[in-house]
């Protein structure tokens, strides 16, 4: 016997349910050490931004480009789980993705720090 189709929520309870499937992923990553480190550096950033004075727009600025961060690391992290569960076995093209999910966080981290860096450095020029 089969399983009964997946009724499709709609209005308010798609919102519901869509949000409690974000705050799932949101945990989810939560238990990722690279997540929570970069999560560390955020809050560090925030608190030097508050000690140089950095402007609004600078703390705006910074929060995108973390939030832009936090969405590569959680699409890096459900690549890495489906190349485990569809090729468990150590595989080039397992590898290949995985490594590519893993440069395009690091292009933020680099991006986040560069311009981290700039707001405290031109807060003394």
């Amino acid at each position: 016997m089969g399983q009964a189709p997946i009724e499709k929520k709609t209005g308010f309870s798609h919102l519901i349910a869509a949000a409690t499937y974000s705050a799932a992923g949101a945990r989810r990553l939560l238990s990722e050490s690279a997540f929570r480190h970069e999560l560390i550096a955020f809050g560090v950033a925030m608190v030097l931004f508050t000690v140089v004075g950095a402007s609004f727009f600078q703390y705006v600025a910074m929060a995108i480009l973390f939030l832009l961060m936090v969405a590569f690391e959680a699409l890096n992290t459900a690549i890495e789980e489906i190349v485990d569960r569809v090729s468990p076995e150590i595989s080039e093209m397992g590898k290949h993705s995985k490594d590519l999910g893993s440069f395009a966080v690091f292009c933020l981290i680099i991006s986040n720090a560069v311009y981290a860096g700039y707001v405290l450095i031109s807060q003394f020029v």
